[in-house]
């Protein structure tokens, strides 16, 4: 005779004392953590200590602007050139190809600028997502520069034109809009990361110059010098074995990094952390 597996003494079956479906108003653990990453997702950053972040953005800058000036003759970030040139092609079409490289320079940076700040404005400038998306936008295109120069070369002589020239000066010029987009959506206005006439006149122009504590002064000087580093590196990259791919590729790591940082960025304090 086996042991009767029906309750005895008015007690229920172990079976029936647990609900099959788990404690009431439980949620599964996978359900919960996608739960949680899209609330962290959707939220804004909070734009306190950003600036370090455009900072940094003034590093990518120059590394690929000296690094494409040394071996295209144009910029891909800081338009004001490209536009001198182009006019100076204009002037004298025949001298130089370098205005039509300015060109398609500054063609897609107008292009990018124009998509990039319509995606940020339609979905909410500062959503993480949003940010993420942008870098990792940038990432990418900028991958596809540097892949296009390894395989296909950047060009030896410096009329040379081709789309092994135009197509990686069009996909650079075209995502560096997106860090000056950025610093709108922060409300860091001054730090563009593609200009720095306006942040020389600023900081020098400065009544608080020698003030103790200055963060405009602060961000006005780490810029340039984040700048000029960045450039430094680049051309140390342009005129080594590396060239002008291994520029790309540093600029693509950065950029990387970027998008890292983006993801576990502080949130902005919800109202009722505020409360």
């Amino acid at each position: 005779m086996t042991r009767s597996t029906f309750p005895q003494n008015g007690q229920d079956a172990p079976d029936e004392r647990h609900p099959l479906l788990g404690p009431m108003g439980s949620e599964p653990p996978k359900q919960s953590s996608l739960r949680r990453a899209k609330k962290w997702f959707t939220v804004d950053v909070n734009r306190d200590w950003a600036d370090v972040v455009l900072i940094l953005c003034y590093l990518i800058t120059g590394l690929l602007d000296s690094a494409s000036i040394s071996v295209w003759g144009s910029f891909v970030s800081m338009q004001t050139g490209n536009t001198v040139y182009i006019g100076l092609g204009l002037a004298a079409p025949h001298e130089s190809t370098r205005w039509i490289k300015s060109g398609t320079s500054l063609l897609s940076f107008l292009l990018g600028s124009f998509l990039f700040s319509r995606f940020h404005r339609f979905f909410s400038p500062k959503r993480r997502w949003v940010l993420c998306a942008s870098f990792t936008a940038q990432l990418l295109l900028t991958v596809g520069a540097a892949a296009m120069v390894t395989v296909a070369g950047a060009g030896t002589r410096p009329e040379e034109l081709g789309w092994h020239v135009l197509a990686p000066i069009a996909l650079v010029a075209f995502q560096s809009c997106g860090q000056a987009v950025t610093s709108r959506a922060l409300q860091y206005n001054a730090l563009t990361s593609v200009v720095l006439t306006s942040i020389y006149c600023d900081l020098f122009s400065d009544a608080q110059l020698f003030a103790i504590r200055n963060p405009e002064r602060n961000r006005r000087t780490a810029a340039p010098l984040a700048l000029l580093l960045g450039a430094f590196l680049g051309g140390k990259l342009a005129h080594s074995d590396f060239g002008v791919a291994g520029a790309l590729w540093a600029a693509s790591g950065l950029k990387l990094i970027v998008v890292v940082i983006w993801i576990f960025w502080p949130s902005e304090p919800t109202e009722e952390e505020v409360i």
